[in-house]
């Protein structure tokens, strides 16, 4: 009776841990959901709302810019800290910038730019990290196929993200009103109201569970160990870039994040505003964010492995290689209110695509060194954004979309090559 009842206990707090890994993907999902509807909507706003001296726009540059070299060492703080430790770090810079927006001016816009770019490159290493352990150890107990897991989880997580986009849009569209972007009272009340939002979001990601004591590193206690610890994790930050997969993935990486500037700088000023007017903006984002939506939880559930992985990509990269080239014709923005939504729906199919699929990617490859590859992951996205928006008051439209069209074909054809790699590695070990 005794060995029952000591089954049924081991078999319960087994379910139990098991049920746990996913509600803690609900948990992290409904977070950065709550903490980014606010942070995106400020951010398609900088560029209208604070116009002075081009303030929003320099301010965003300076923030990809620090987001792009603390990714360098974002792995080191949530090695440090713990993934959900790092996390809730990670939300005090998003909390800082939208407060520094109810006052806007050089002395309180540069400095919270600064800090958030910092801490978002530790909240999106942990992002990576954590839900990767999750899905690792959810697969594990419930005897599933790993990458199946791995697409699912990141299908969930980035289909409920890409959301944001359509509730902060609305709420910016719906507080704002038409016409009254200069409104002091409203842009006030809009901040407050996603002030009140994040620190929703930073209080629920508290209720995430530690992945600890299933293997998580821990800092030794003496100091001889610690620097030892230090100069070891600091070398395996440059790792990742002696390695090929990487080094042939980085184009493609670089250019999800190009894509992702060129909608929030370009797409949104010289397509939409033309044709749907300054009330049309949160609409199309709201196309945009509702079909990234959409598309992240679809390819999620069909993610299996690489071959998937490659299919799916392919078919992200053309859609939005044909919508790109539309733009280029002068019709694009004479075309009448439906042409701005469509591109807008495929650009969101596009990145739902590279967010879901790089991410699976990224953990099938580099199992032994996640936080070091999600940190490059970031490195590379995050400074292709910085550089679209400096570039953004000195080129045209047209420029940057031809130099979009260059750049996938580039990170097409690596990928291409590190998929024939890893399949002919494969093939050699079986």
């Amino acid at each position: 009776m005794d060995e029952e009842v000591a089954l049924i206990l081991r078999n319960s707090e087994s379910q139990t841990e098991t049920q746990n890994h996913t509600r803690d993907i609900h948990i992290l999902s409904s977070a950065f959901l709550l903490i980014f509807l606010a942070y995106g909507a400020a951010q398609n706003l900088e560029s209208t709302v604070n116009t002075g001296q081009d303030l929003g726009t320099i301010s965003l540059g300076i923030l990809y810019t620090s987001f792009a070299a603390s990714s360098l060492f974002a792995s080191l703080v949530v090695k440090g800290l713990g993934s959900k430790n790092a996390l809730v770090l990670g939300t005090t810079g998003y909390w800082l910038f939208i407060a520094a927006n109810l006052k806007p001016t050089w002395l309180t816009m540069v400095p919270a730019s600064l800090y958030l770019g910092f801490t978002a490159s530790v909240i999106w290493v942990a992002q990576g990290t954590y839900l990767t352990s999750s899905a690792r150890f959810h697969a594990n107990d419930c005897k599933l196929e790993e990458p199946n897991v791995i697409g699912s989880l990141n299908g969930e997580f980035w289909g409920v993200f890409a959301t944001h986009q359509i509730l902060g849009n609305l709420l910016s569209l719906a507080l704002l009103n038409d016409g009254v972007e200069g409104e002091t009272s409203n842009t006030t009340l809009l901040f407050l109201v996603f002030l009140c939002s994040m620190t929703i979001g930073t209080v629920l990601m508290c209720f995430l569970s530690k992945k600890g004591s299933r293997g998580e590193i821990v800092i030794p206690d003496s100091s001889d160990n610690f620097y030892s610890f230090l100069i070891s994790k600091s070398k395996s930050l440059f790792t990742p870039l002696f390695d090929k997969r990487m080094l042939l993935l980085i184009p493609l990486i670089a250019y999800s994040g190009l894509q992702q500037a060129f909608v929030w700088a370009e797409f949104t000023k010289f397509i939409v505003k033309p044709t749907l007017g300054e009330s049309g903006v949160g609409g199309a984002m709201a196309v945009y964010g509702a079909f990234n939506s959409l598309c992240s939880l679809f390819v999620g559930r069909l993610t299996s492995g690489l071959q998937s992985i490659t299919w799916i990509v392919a078919a992200g990269a053309s859609l939005q290689s044909i919508a790109l080239i539309t733009v280029l014709f002068p019709f694009s923005v004479t075309s009448g209110v439906m042409y701005p939504l469509i591109v807008a729906a495929i650009l969101g199919i596009g990145d739902g695509v590279f967010n879901t699929q790089l991410n699976a990617l990224l953990a099938m490859l580099f199992k032994h060194d996640m936080e070091g590859a999600f940190s490059h992951f970031k490195l590379w996205q995050s400074g292709a954004i910085a550089v679209v928006f400096f570039l953004s008051p000195y080129i045209s439209m047209q420029t940057m979309v031809v130099i979009m069209l260059v750049s996938i074909c580039i990170s097409m054809f690596g990928f291409f090559i590190l998929v024939l790699k890893v399949e002919a590695a494969f093939s050699t070990v079986a």
